[in-house]
């Protein structure tokens, strides 16, 4: 009893010194303020702001505009999430549990997709044959898809905001179905034209409702290498499938009918993987379902397309994968026709040459894309860019089919990872809420870059193509004189062994002025 009466006396002793404690500012072992003191913050605040209003009632109205009252709500919202409240809102592979579902419907997706992509590159010789055409009127279909991705890109938004997720991605797959269907019926080729558009109106809208869905995941950078090594894969199973039909004397449209079963199958699968994607915690770091303030008015779609279109990052997104798509896809898909004009290839024999491309692409994208995070996604980008300009001039300047085919595979190999490298850039430099009308647009413009490219190089090799030597000379001259402008130009002694042999096959000054410079930078 006396301990507790002296507490107790202790205690009444000391109350009046905490009626004006000391301000001094309580933290918590994490070191975050608690609740209770952000509390005791806003109430002394208000309480402030209240006696200011009651001495000078003149200018209440004007001190009321200039600092109006924040909630706690308001406070609570704008401040940053806790370490374990961001941990819980990061969907990865295996949250929630439906998602390595999803991540492998997404790589059926773009499986299909590669082969649809790469397969055309095989079937143009036949197609040229069929209708008794030239590049020039062949080059459409690319023209086509491009203008099908470029319409995408102003309704992929608000596709998925009518549709939801799932119904979204069986649209897109629908599309493709009716395309498929036109083209496995050999159609006259303006209805083909009108089918390709088809095509790329479905292609732009599940390559950006999955680019933006596996791009908010953690480990985003090896995600999307899986997912577009799929695509590689499909590129690389598309030219051996579409080679081995036509050169047996099957009709290239029925090729398309393995690209009819398999979408039939994504459409299912995706409709499933994504169902009730909507009513998930996670769904919302994905896409545009960015949580607002009290009162903030939600931003229209066309002022998210009007910032997407004026951020930088978007501009040099579209830039840079509008030059990397129309370098992969002018490879693909004129590299065989290259290969029989310019080097007089077997169609039957060098229609497997992309299949090469596109292996190295696959391979790529599974085994260097986890090199990217330890490398760093932007060094490891410039990197590759850099060794792809060297084997694609290897390409051009190989007079021979089997070492050509081999720097092809080279190339697909460092080309690989390059795509969902920048992907994850751009998408971590974006702001959320643009994510899914800019990368739309990124898309677009990589299709536009896929058909600006090869149609240019259709219509030169329409209009030159036809007088090889010609070619070979131009060629010359331009490396010749390239070469010897930068590093000088010198003779190598007569009777060189190397150049009497080239004399005696070739006998062609330009050729000889060519060997000339290299030799004189190599010896």
């Amino acid at each position: 009893m006396s301990a507790y009466t002296f507490g107790a006396a202790l205690e009444l002793t000391s109350s009046p010194k905490l009626t004006s404690p000391p301000a001094v500012k309580k933290k918590e072992p994490t070191g975050l303020e608690s609740a209770i003191e952000l509390q005791d913050y806003m109430q002394k605040v208000q309480t402030q702001h209240s006696q200011r209003s009651d001495g000078n009632a003149a200018g209440a109205g004007s001190s009321s505009k200039k600092a109006p009252t924040t909630t706690p709500n308001e406070l609570e919202m704008s401040r940053p999430p806790s370490p374990i409240q961001a941990t819980e809102m990061v969907p990865s592979w295996g949250f929630p549990s439906m998602n390595k579902y999803r991540i492998l419907a997404v790589c059926g997706v773009y499986f299909g997709n590669g082969i649809n992509d790469a397969s055309a590159g095989a079937l143009i010789p036949y197609m040229e044959k069929q209708y008794d055409i030239g590049y020039a009127i062949v080059s459409l279909i690319f023209i086509t898809n491009a203008i099908g991705f470029i319409t995408a890109a102003f309704f992929t938004d608000l596709t998925l905001e009518k549709l939801g997720r799932s119904r979204a991605c069986m649209f897109s797959e629908a599309m493709l179905i009716v395309g498929y269907v036109i083209m496995a019926c050999t159609p006259p080729f303006p209805v083909v034209v009108i089918a390709f558009l088809l095509l790329g109106l479905g292609l732009a809208l599940n390559l950006a409702l999955n680019n933006v869905f596996c791009a908010n995941l953690a480990n985003s950078t090896v995600i999307l290498g899986a997912s577009h090594g799929s695509y590689g894969l499909g590129g690389v199973v598309g030219p051996i499938m579409a080679t081995a039909l036509v050169s047996r004397g099957v009709l290239w449209s029925r090729f398309y009918l393995i690209t009819l079963g398999i979408r039939v199958i994504c459409f299912f699968c995706t409709g499933w993987a994504f169902h009730n994607y909507e009513s998930e915690p996670s769904s919302l770091k994905i896409g545009n379902r960015i949580p607002r303030r009290d009162g903030e008015i939600q931003p229209t779609k066309l002022q998210m397309m009007k910032r997407a279109l004026n951020s930088k990052v978007t501009v040099f997104a579209a830039l840079f994968i509008f030059c990397y798509q129309g370098s992969e896809v002018s490879t693909s898909g004129w590299v065989i026709s290259f290969l029989i004009e310019a080097r007089g290839g077997d169609p039957a024999k060098v229609g497997y040459v992309t299949a090469g491309f596109w292996g190295g692409i696959t391979l790529g994208r599974f085994v260097l894309s986890h090199l990217a995070p330890r490398i760093g996604e932007k060094r490891f980008v410039y990197i590759l860019t850099v060794l792809s300009i060297a084997f694609q001039l290897l390409v051009w300047l190989i007079p021979n089919i089997v070492g050509e085919a081999v720097a092809v595979s080279l190339l697909g190999l460092l080309l690989g990872p390059v795509y969902p490298c920048a992907t994850t850039i751009f998408t971590r430099l974006m702001d959320r809420d643009v994510q899914m009308t800019a990368l739309s647009f990124v898309s677009s413009a990589g299709s536009s870059g896929g058909a600006v490219a090869p149609f240019l190089t259709g219509l030169l090799a329409q209009a030159i193509l036809r007088e090889v030597p010609d070619i070979e000379e131009t060629r010359v001259i331009h490396i010749s004189y390239g070469i010897s402008s930068t590093y000088g130009h010198s003779q190598l002694k007569t009777g060189h062994p190397v150049r009497s042999a080239i004399h005696k096959q070739l006998n062609g000054r330009l050729v000889l002025r060519w060997v000339t410079t290299w030799e004189s930078l190599l010896l």
